[in-house]
């Protein structure tokens, strides 16, 4: 038998012989290790300990340790054991698939009864139970005939439907939890028992069609979640509470902010209120690209089909994009239009009209553009994620030695509006080639180099996001991290060499000639709908004073003070703070409630004493003492708090 050479993490190498498992390793390393180890990686790729080395490798040993492997391995096994438990439950119910996601898990059954909360808690007793009989996990590769009659044999169509639907050249491997068995690639634990009993929960039910054909079967879908230990677990459940009063649909509606209806699906019925914070925060976007050298554009909504052509996005985006035929008068045939998923194609028209300098570069071009995509109503999420949005979006014209500092200029900008809108972090992703791309592999090396250095050049170590960049260039992304930890991916900034080349853009430069600019698409909050999600979520409804859409309810004790409340309400919005007044036959209490669950930030209480003294009680959202002031020491310091940050001395 000849041998083999493993070479370990820290550069030494040991010798065995061909077929050696990775446990075989372990236990010839420590039988301490071997107790503890519960995965590893050969080549980089991760494998079960049970598979045999065949070659010489690189090698590495997994323990809890290791969050990235453990996770994995934890939520995967949950999976099946939750489909056993399932299974021995209710014998009859038919298994299909249950992959890891983030956070957890999920697996689809064929069940005629619903799934009821009660279910779930049994379902979770009997996954315990199967956890702690400390079954091996044993994995074989069978061939596909023996497997596919193994599933007819054992009435699981959908099973052999996913073998029938493998390249026939790729292994079939079989795991065994007991007597248990499933279809998968791996890899899984060494037993059961490694499983931590008490940091996994089920959450939810779901429809799902089989495999996302809502042609196919209706199945069950059974959401988990697990982590390393409990602690983790009620960290989890407890930001999931917490998300859940945050959420901006509920506090859209108790804010009164926005609606949406079945007529209209993915698109927005902004309210009064809503719209306050929407033309608030694009009034500062727009001052502060003014002050960073951009002009303002606008461009049509419906475009012919003939631009789309020409910049690549009929080929490669559309089926996001809404279609709109037209019967043109005298026309032989119909004309067929789009709905704008983009400004970019625009933007290059407007570059196009008149005869361009090296001199004019660089030039920055924004617009609030208002998009169209079509997205499935399944991934619809309230003002997250919608049909119809406005981005605010920048096209920056520029040589090639310009990449650099415009990244690094822009960067610059991003940050200080993050800063401004309360986001002190955020990370980067870099996002190279997908796998559907115009452009050569020329130029896509080209651009994916000035992206990187132009980024590293900024003071930024990207993380690595493979095969997530448009089908025209690479790109940013950058991340924000919320109030309670969740990271939301807002803004973007790509560098584009085909766009320019598709749509003929070009300057003069200094030697004369006719030369190609580039072109760097960024956003800096992507969408103004999802950013304002962000935003009330983040701050829980509560938002920095000067984007709240009602900042100060002045509300009367007593009806003799009504008009010593109605001549404060007029000298607040005077002065540019948004006040209202609230003289209702209602007791204070009841005024109070209504008004801070509308998250109004400052309540002034007007009585007899207040209209004595020239003062006001006031109440700050979220806190319950009140403070007696004057009048003019509340105004002078609501007028600071009311100034947009950008404006602020």
């Amino acid at each position: 038998m000849s041998n083999i050479t493993i070479t370990l993490p820290d550069g030494n190498s040991r010798n065995y012989p061909t077929g050696t498992t990775g446990m075989d390793v372990a236990k010839d390393i420590s039988s301490s290790l071997a107790k503890k180890a519960i995965s590893c990686s050969i080549n980089g790729e991760h494998s079960d300990l049970s598979c045999e080395i065949k070659g010489n490798v690189n090698f590495a040993i997994h323990t809890m340790q290791d969050d990235v492997q453990a996770l994995e391995l934890i939520r995967h096994d949950c999976a099946h054991i939750m489909a056993r438990a399932v299974q021995e439950l209710w014998p009859d119910v038919q298994v299909t698939i249950g992959p890891v996601i983030k956070n957890g898990w999920y697996y689809d059954f064929d069940r005629t009864e619903p799934f009821t909360p009660e279910d779930l808690t049994i379902i979770e007793k009997k996954m315990r139970e199967i956890i702690n009989l400390k079954d091996p996990v044993r994995r074989e590769v069978w061939e596909r005939e023996r497997a596919i009659q193994y599933y007819k044999n054992n009435n699981e169509p959908y099973k052999v439907e996913l073998i029938e639907s493998i390249p026939g050249d790729e292994d079939l491997s079989m795991y065994w939890h007991g007597y248990w068995q499933d279809l998968c690639r791996g890899p899984h634990l060494v037993h059961t028992a490694q499983i931590p009993g008490d940091s996994f929960k089920l959450m939810s039910v779901a429809g799902a069609y089989w495999r996302g054909d809502s042609d196919k079967a209706m199945l069950q879908r059974i959401y988990g979640v697990a982590f390393k230990n409990k602690n983790d677990l009620k960290a989890h459940l407890t930001m999931l509470e917490e998300a859940a009063l945050r959420d901006h649909r509920k506090l859209g509606r108790e804010m009164d902010l926005f609606h949406m209806q079945e007529e209209a699906p993915g698109q927005i019925f902004w309210h009064p209120n809503g719209w306050r914070i929407y033309t608030s925060l694009q009034d500062y976007m727009r001052r502060m690209q003014d002050k960073n050298g951009y002009v303002e554009v606008n461009t049509p909504q419906v475009l012919d089909r003939k631009l789309w052509e020409a910049s690549g996005h009929w080929e490669k985006y559309q089926e996001n994009m809404f279609i709109v035929e037209v019967d043109e008068e005298h026309a032989r045939e119909k004309a067929v239009n789009a709905l704008k998923p983009m400004n970019c194609p625009c933007h290059v028209q407007i570059f196009n009209q008149g005869l361009k300098s090296y001199r004019d570069l660089p030039l920055r071009m924004a617009e609030f553009g208002s998009c169209n995509r079509y997205e499935p109503s399944g991934a619809l999420h309230g003002i997250m994620r919608v049909r119809g949005f406005t981005q605010d979006d920048g096209h920056i014209f520029c040589t090639e030695s310009q990449v650099e500092p415009e990244t690094k200029t822009y960067i610059n900008f991003l940050s200080n509006v993050y800063r401004d809108l309360g986001f002190d972090k955020f990370k980067v992703k870099f996002s190279d080639r997908p796998e559907k791309r115009s452009g050569s592999n020329e130029v896509w090396d080209k651009a994916e180099k000035a992206l990187l250095s132009a980024t590293r050049a900024a003071g930024i170590e990207p993380e690595m996001n493979s095969g997530e960049g448009a089908f025209y260039g690479p790109k940013l992304e950058f991340v924000l991290t919320d109030a309670i930890g969740r990271d939301w991916q807002c803004g973007t900034h790509q560098v584009d060499f085909v766009l320019p080349e598709r749509l003929d853009a070009s300057y003069v430069g200094q030697d004369g000639n006719k030369q190609r600019p580039v072109m760097l698409h960024r956003a800096t909050l992507g969408s103004f709908e999802r950013f304002i999600g962000i935003l009330i979520e983040s701050h829980a409804g509560k938002l920095p004073f000067w984007l709240a859409p009602r900042q100060v309810v002045v509300a009367s004790i007593i009806s003799d003070s009504n008009n010593y409340a109605v001549e404060k309400v007029a000298m607040l919005n005077a002065v540019g703070i948004r006040a209202e007044v609230d003289i209702r036959n209602e007791k204070i209490n009841y005024k109070v409630r209504e008004h801070s669950l509308g998250k109004v930030p400052i309540i002034l209480a007007v009585g007899a004493r207040e209209v004595q003294e020239n003062t006001v009680t006031v109440r700050r959202l979220g806190q319950k003492q009140t403070e007696v002031q004057t009048f003019d020491d509340v105004i002078k310091e609501l007028r600071l708090q009311a100034t947009p940050p950008d404006m602020r001395a």
